[in-house]
């Protein structure tokens, strides 16, 4: 247990921190607007795009990628290079649409390195797929002052005129992230990010003191924001250690994202479950300036995905999360 500002972060040794290789995992539930989405040309609409707009003339080699429970993954290689194809026979193509856009938001940076979006659509006889960019990854973890660097540099760049949220609705593990744009940052996350999560609760487990005692920090928590400018940044949303791996140059690549635009320090909710360490922070805050009250702001941005874990897991992240509300009152006299 490590302390900040006088708030107890957690660290759960148990956590499964949905658990499943670096490629394989879900994304979206509602959508807005389209990602490349049309029917295929046959029976095979993956092989139909990679033959056609993927500028291959043959495929010479399918072969599957393990790690994943939801969706199934493989690699296509062809002589035009590798393409990495997750596929869903009982799921429409909103899922993969919003991780399209999100990959698509975070490319067009042109900052860290993530795999490029190919193409979304449906399969003839149910379900959807997305191709999307194969990257090789490299042997071993490289420098984490690089993955802070690049990531100030993608929080940098990925503005939004709209305000904070995203264009559609997606996923945090397997739970709906509500993303409806919103003006204000404070109002955005109480009923999006932690309000959504407490009802949640109250309404799976019958939890009616997490969801009042949660709801009065809500209402309260707005001094934790003072004498700060918050400026909407494009977030992964989900930036744990098993959505970050490395390529084979070395260079960081995030994937799988629950993509939003945010507070910048919201990117950091998931730092129990990444091992994030000195040299990351201290590389990102050269780019993106550590602003006043951070230390007492990061636990509440921690509860989201604390919450988020107690809805999927169970109770022992019921504690954790309360554990942190308590704090909270206690520190703002709430």
């Amino acid at each position: 247990m490590v302390a900040y500002g006088g708030i107890s972060s957690l660290s759960l040794s148990h956590s499964p921190c949905f658990s499943s290789s670096p490629y394989l995992r879900r994304r979206c539930f509602s959508t807005r607007r389209t990602f490349a989405l049309m029917a295929g040309l046959g029976d095979d609409p993956v092989r139909d795009w990679i033959l056609s707009e993927g500028k291959a003339s043959k495929i010479t080699r399918i072969s599957p990628v393990g790690g994943g429970c939801i969706n199934r993954a493989s690699r296509y290689d062809t002589d035009a290079g590798s393409f990495f194809v997750k596929t869903n026979r009982n799921i429409g193509p909103s899922m993969f649409e919003g991780e399209a856009l999100g990959l698509d938001a975070m490319y067009k940076t042109r900052t860290i390195r993530v795999p490029k979006p190919f193409k979304v659509g449906s399969l003839p006889t149910g379900g959807s797929y997305i191709i999307m960019e194969f990257v090789e990854f490299g042997a071993s973890r490289s420098n984490q002052s690089v993955l802070g660097r690049k990531l100030a540099e993608m929080h940098k760049a990925g503005k939004s005129e709209n305000g904070f949220g995203f264009d559609v609705d997606n996923t945090i593990g397997s739970t709906p992230q509500i993303n409806t744009w919103s003006s204000d940052w404070i109002q955005f996350y109480g009923e999006h990010r932690l309000g959504y999560q407490l009802k949640l609760a109250q309404k799976q487990y019958g939890d009616s003191t997490i969801y009042q005692k949660g709801q009065r920090l809500i209402q309260k928590m707005a001094p934790l924001f003072e004498n700060i400018v918050i400026e909407p940044c494009l977030l992964h949303g989900d930036l744990w250690s098993g959505n970050i791996t490395y390529d084979k140059n070395g260079e960081p690549v995030i994937l799988d994202p629950a993509c939003y635009y945010g507070h910048s320090e919201a990117e950091f909710g998931m730092s129990w479950c990444a091992g994030f360490g000195g040299s990351f922070y201290n590389s990102y805050f050269e780019v993106m300036p550590k602003q006043p009250g951070f230390e007492k702001r990061r636990d509440l941005y921690l509860l989201y995905h604390y919450l988020n874990h107690y809805n999927l897991f169970g109770s022992g992240y019921g504690s954790s999360a309360m554990s942190i509300i308590d704090n909270y009152l206690r520190m703002l006299n709430a």
